[in-house]
């Protein structure tokens, strides 16, 4: 129970009333001079009483007298979320009402829910929103990350009843419906997220099926596996195509995106491995015209484009499942300026020679802090894997350039013989911070110097130029 004293300190009468969304029951206490001698207190909506401090409060009394309680005005728990670890959550349906599979990671940031369910990256898993309170900007179309929804499912604590925003043309309920995806609130996502965090991610199925039992459950999450799993061909376009949008002006915060006005356009061949398109429109702001590919496009075939540049996308899942994609960057490798981005940079990392591994839990979230080790520079960064580039196995000649200040992990590296710079993260920020755009920058400058014949240079000198000129 829990106790709170409403107005000011005066000897009182307790009620008891049961909150909704199946909250622990709350006792109020009234002020002496709000109860009434021999009047029942019966169940109604409970006038507006005022207190001392003049604040209006609205309560709902509940009767006080033994008599039964009135059916709940709110909907009970109609789903439920099953862990392998043999957990059970039970909670509200929202979105699709059938029965999905997925592995749960949980994410940090406080903003930007659309556009992390629209990254594919996310393919294959369950999303758990530590900010507590999801929906209550709805959806719009223009801050989608893909054509659609790539997580297999939302876990929150609370579905916004109220959407607020002037360019929202749909709640978070009727999206996910659209996009068959399921969707679970009113669990407590504190308490899963304490548990990843010990047990590491963990597969787990969201249903409102009542047929099955718990244990059948437990057994079809158990059963399943993600790793190993090829997620990257079938979202992956199919055919070659030309981007061309940028980020729209009254969005655009970078001084060098203004600086390159008059430049000569870079041409970058995008391999697609799960691309967000804030990717895309940052390289497009960049000046750059932009060649998308598919993840198993051949490396003869990007040649013949003659790009100036060559460009590694995010995407979801296990880097070693996609042995194709490595053995199209090693045959890249060293012809043009090559820059990779989370899956991009895992697959850099074994084209390099060196092996990857699965992290405990990931990194997911705009909140993670990045050290740029020749400079010290601390970036707050955007993140969103479950791999990493096992450092002590990288050949000599690649200098690892940025480290995870989480948990020291590799976060960023560059060959600077084979013209190529990687980076575990994402600079585009959507959602997160800027304070790694200047990546981008950095990809420009080494493609200009290799056009100018001055061939590459180390991470070192790059980073010191720009973090002098931000300083």
């Amino acid at each position: 129970m829990l106790h709170a004293s409403i107005g000011p300190s005066h000897p009182a009468q307790s009620v008891t009333s049961d909150k909704a969304h199946q909250l622990p029951s709350c006792t109020f206490s009234l002020p002496k001079s709000q109860q009434r001698k021999g009047t029942q207190l019966r169940t109604r909506q409970a006038s507006r009483w005022r207190a001392q401090a003049g604040r209006s409060r609205l309560a709902t009394v509940i009767r006080a007298e033994s008599q039964s309680s009135p059916a709940a005005p709110w909907v009970k728990a109609d789903a439920r979320l099953v862990l392998a670890d043999g957990s059970v959550w039970r909670g509200r349906a929202f979105g699709a009402t059938d029965t999905e599979i997925g592995e749960v990671v949980f994410n940090t940031s406080i903003t930007g829910y659309e556009e992390i369910m629209t990254d594919p990256s996310y393919r294959g898993q369950f999303v758990v929103f530590t900010h507590p309170h999801i929906g209550n900007v709805g959806i719009n179309i223009e801050d989608a990350e893909s054509k659609q929804v790539h997580l297999n499912g939302v876990i929150i604590r609370d579905l916004s009843s109220v959407v607020s925003n002037y360019r929202s043309k749909l709640s978070l309920d009727e999206y996910l419906k659209k996009q068959n995806v399921r969707g679970i609130a009113n669990v407590d996502t504190r308490a899963i997220t304490r548990r990843l965090r010990e047990a590491g991610n963990l597969n787990g199925v969201i249903t409102s099926d009542t047929s099955k039992s718990d244990e059948e459950l437990i057994a079809i999450a158990k059963g399943w596996n993600i790793v190993g799993q090829d997620l990257i061909t079938d979202i992956s376009i199919k055919e070659p195509y030309e981007w061309k949008d940028s980020t729209v002006e009254e969005w655009e915060f970078s001084e060098a995106v203004k600086g390159q006005n008059g430049t000569e356009p870079l041409h970058i061949v995008a391999f697609d491995f799960g691309c967000k398109n804030n990717i895309l429109r940052r390289l497009a702001s960049f000046g750059c015209k932009v060649t998308v590919v598919p993840s198993n496009y051949p490396a003869s075939k990007v040649m013949d484009l003659n790009p100036d540049g060559i460009f590694l996308s995010n995407g979801p899942g296990d880097p070693s499942a996609v042995p194709y994609a490595v053995e199209t960057v090693q045959e890249l490798l060293g012809q043009k300026p090559m820059f990779g981005i989370c899956m991009g940079h895992q697959l850099l990392g074994q084209a390099f020679g060196g092996k990857t591994f699965k992290l405990k839990f990931g990194h997911h979230g705009g909140n993670h802090p990045v050290r740029h080790n020749a400079s010290g520079r601390i970036e707050i960064s955007a993140q969103n894997h479950n791999y990493a580039v096992d450092p002590q196995t990288l050949p000599e000649g690649v200098e690892v350039t940025h480290i995870n200040l989480n948990d020291g992990t590799c976060a960023g590296m560059v060959y600077a013989e084979k013209r190529a710079m990687a980076i575990q993260y994402h600079p585009e920020a959507s959602p997160g911070p800027h304070d790694s755009d200047v990546c981008f920058e950095q990809f420009m400058d080494m493609i200009r110097k290799e056009k100018q014949g001055k061939g590459g240079y180390t991470s070192s000198e790059t980073a010191a130029e720009h973090v002098g000129a931000k300083a």
